[in-house]
């Protein structure tokens, strides 16, 4: 089974997809097509085990949804401010490619292993803790919004963490 070790996520227009180009420890590459249904499974599993891992307050009924907000948007914040730009992993062969068919999701304590699985044997391992998964999730919302996909599956923290434009600012692609 391919472990990853380092990926770029994409949204690539062409495709409708998110491209996920996965380093391998030995150097190799992987292109792995994810669809944006299976995207919004995953993205609700994950968001979930984020909540669950702020802290012992959070496990507390007391504590209101409303706090519960601007806790996960700080500590999104915090996640993308410590993002730290990285040249994109770059496929060695287009035929590495597949479409992801299903994910497993093993939830941890400390992180969380995601196995990507497509057609016949092909698998690959992703294993995430907190702070890399709320930098990878920042990074798939962005990917959300240039494709123009619903983001009703996402919590209202990830939009509160979003960085927002200068007033006046417009960018035209």
């Amino acid at each position: 089974m391919a472990t990853l070790q380092r990926i770029t996520t994409e949204y690539i227009d062409q495709e409708d997809r998110i491209r996920l180009t996965g380093e391998l420890a030995q150097g190799d590459t992987v292109v792995l097509w994810l669809t944006q249904r299976l995207m919004n499974r995953l993205v609700a599993h994950l968001t979930a085990w984020l909540s669950r891992q702020i802290s012992p307050a959070s496990r507390i009924p007391s504590v209101q949804a409303a706090h519960q907000e601007i806790v996960q948007g700080f500590a999104q914040q915090a996640a993308r401010a410590q993002l730290a730009p990285e040249p994109p992993v770059r496929a060695s062969s287009e035929e590495a490619g597949w479409r992801v068919d299903s994910v497993d999701i093993a939830q941890g304590e400390e992180a969380v292993v995601l196995t990507f699985k497509g057609e016949g044997e092909a698998q690959a391992t992703l294993t995430l803790t907190a702070q890399p998964l709320r930098q990878w999730l920042g990074i798939v919302f962005e990917q959300y919004q240039r494709g123009e996909w619903p983001t009703t599956v996402w919590p209202g923290w990830m939009e509160v963490a979003r960085p927002q434009a200068a007033p006046g600012a417009m960018a035209l692609h």
